[in-house]
């Protein structure tokens, strides 16, 4: 039986003025073979809002700084499982869609975890995300660019081969 450890984390869909979504590429320590790419966001501090939250890791991660209502409502909230460097976690997340001219990420505000299991970032068209092999998270990103206005239905947009982390 598999026990997992709560979470509660908020995600941003960082979308620039061509609809390509910012994206960074991971390992699991646990697992060094997983590699995925995953959007900018992360676990929130005990009674951090997910907006809160969610502006908070947008600068870290990013260096793009916001005020926690600059990011409107969470245009979807869930709850998935995944294990991360040997501990399987439930995490309940709410994700944020935030439009861009263009941003030059600076990944300055990396915390040790990120330094040791973030490889790169890139930004990833809706055609680029449905044409990969690469594993991407969330597994039906393209779609759900499409259906929250963050990036155009290039004639039918499905899920790409992501899964669960």
């Amino acid at each position: 039986m598999t026990v997992y450890t709560p979470r509660r984390a908020a995600r941003v869909l960082l979308v620039d003025a061509s609809g390509r979504v910012l994206l960074f590429e991971g390992i699991d320590p646990g697992r060094p073979g997983h590699r995925y790419w995953f959007t900018p966001g992360g676990g929130l501090a005990p009674g951090e809002s997910p907006a809160a939250g969610a502006a908070r890791e947008l600068a870290e991660e990013t260096g793009l700084r916001l005020d926690p209502a600059e990011l409107g409502e969470s245009v979807r909230s869930e709850t998935i499982e995944f294990p991360f460097d040997g501990v399987w976690y439930r995490q309940e997340q709410e994700f944020f869609l935030v439009r861009v001219p263009g941003w030059e990420v600076d990944t300055a505000g990396f915390d040790e975890i990120e330094r040791a299991s973030v490889r790169g970032h890139r930004w990833w068209s809706v055609p680029e995300l449905t044409a990969t092999a690469d594993r991407y998270y969330p597994a039906d990103l393209p779609g759900l660019l499409v259906q929250v206005g963050g990036a155009a239905d290039p004639a039918g947009a499905v899920p790409g081969p992501g899964g669960s982390c």
